[in-house]
């Protein structure tokens, strides 16, 4: 994984936000809510919580005497998740990194993180540290994109924007968010940080954006793709926009635009 990979700063949180969110995030983040609320959990610990989608949607479903600690390694998507909130008492907002979490053994009910892991730099040891601030009858809650052949839009921006890079494709969509979706690999890694009880259910569901320019953008400028184009050259930032825009309405039409996406839901414990 490229340095570039974890920053999320500049404009890249409100377009991540805005148009990420609502096309790909929100239907998993209304299932991770679900999941998590199931066993009436007291506390609650989400790690990578991004903008805070899963946040916003949980929080209502949790008891009102419930403790919700949410944590981010980027401060400034933490902030934005923050703001867009509200006030809730149950709710404790700090930064922090996945792999070295500043709470006590067994402090928690619920670990969860909704397409973080594949950022973890060392992902045996963030499932380690997950496992360890869980209570002994938790559970560790979390998802991952599946392969990106798998999800159209992600799939058409990548091949689109390579076209603009032929010698030096970016290619941050593949390599990271859908770079880790090995069924075996995720069981063995969660083994190996000790847990024993493991269900991984893999989940098809529909992106859907107003427009195939919306869907372009989302991906282009309010992810990290958005630094390795810049990296490459700034100025092509809008040329690579188009150059999905196009590839997007030629797949999916004119107008709004539907495309599949899929994740592999798992849930640890033991």
């Amino acid at each position: 994984m490229a340095e570039s990979d974890k920053v999320f700063a500049g404009s890249i949180p409100k377009f991540y936000d805005t148009l990420m969110v609502p096309l790909i995030f929100e239907v998993y983040a209304a299932d991770m809510a679900e999941l998590v609320a199931a066993s009436s959990p007291g506390s609650v610990l989400e790690t990578a919580a991004g903008s805070g989608v899963v946040t916003r949607l949980l929080a209502p479903k949790l008891k009102p005497d419930a403790c919700y600690v949410v944590t981010d390694l980027n401060q400034p998507m933490l902030d934005y998740a923050a703001n867009r909130q509200g006030s809730d008492s149950r709710i404790k907002w700090r930064q922090a990194d996945a792999l070295a979490l500043p709470f006590e053994d067994a402090s928690f009910d619920v670990v969860c993180c909704q397409f973080g892991t594949m950022f973890f730099p060392n992902r045996v040891a963030g499932y380690a540290e997950a496992r360890r601030v869980l209570r002994p009858d938790g559970r560790f809650v979390f998802s991952v994109w599946d392969r990106i052949e798998e999800n159209a839009f992600a799939d058409d921006v990548t091949n689109a924007v390579a076209a603009v890079f032929p010698h030096d494709p970016p290619r941050f969509l593949a390599r990271t968010p859908h770079g880790y979706h090995d069924i075996a690999l995720i069981r063995e890694e969660l083994s190996r940080a000790g847990f024993a009880d493991i269900e991984i259910e893999t989940r098809e569901k529909v992106s859907r954006a107003p427009s195939a320019r919306d869907a372009a953008t989302a991906y282009c400028q309010g992810t990290p793709l958005r630094n390795e184009i810049e990296a490459r050259d700034a100025s092509l930032l809008q040329l690579a926009t188009d150059r999905a825009t196009e590839a997007i309405a030629s797949r999916h039409g004119e107008g709004p635009v539907a495309g599949k996406i899929q994740a592999h839901v798992i849930v640890a414990a033991g």
